[in-house]
């Protein structure tokens, strides 16, 4: 999978996380970058539901992870503030990655080198030349 999109206001992002979450399968990885307010939080909120997941989503930037049950659990992360691999050892990440869950790690570049090597890496960007809600967003499976 190696594809670029745009969506072009918070709803269509949120779709794309949901067809995303629709077709997730145990055991993958989603690690999300792009810069604050981009719509990290929103395309997670959408992939949720593509899991079935009824629950209120939030960004888990104070607690590290947020669990939530699905069809599959998913595990979303916010390692913006994890400074060093110890901290995200911590975590007890190894659980979360290598379950029988999904995970989205938001600020998952900063982790790099404890992700695995078939992680769906998928950036979003602001393409403002379009507008203030457009977005570009590109998906990349594997290193």
């Amino acid at each position: 999978m190696n594809e670029r999109m745009e969506t072009n206001n918070p709803e269509a992002t949120e779709a794309l996380g949901e067809k995303l979450g629709r077709e997730a399968r145990a055991g993958q990885i989603y690690c999300l970058s792009g810069d604050l307010g981009v719509g990290k939080t929103v395309f997670t909120k959408g992939f949720a539901k593509g899991l079935g997941i009824t629950e209120h989503v939030t960004s888990p930037t104070f607690a590290i992870v947020n669990e939530y049950e699905g069809r599959l659990p998913l595990y979303h992360f916010d390692v913006y503030r994890i400074s060093c691999e110890e901290e995200m050892e911590d975590t007890g990440y190894e659980e979360y990655f290598y379950g029988d869950g999904v995970c989205i790690v938001e600020w998952g570049l900063m982790i790099e080198e404890l992700l695995p090597d078939d992680c769906i890496f998928i950036e979003i960007t602001k393409n403002t030349e379009k507008g203030f809600d457009y977005r570009r967003v590109s998906i990349k499976e594997g290193r």
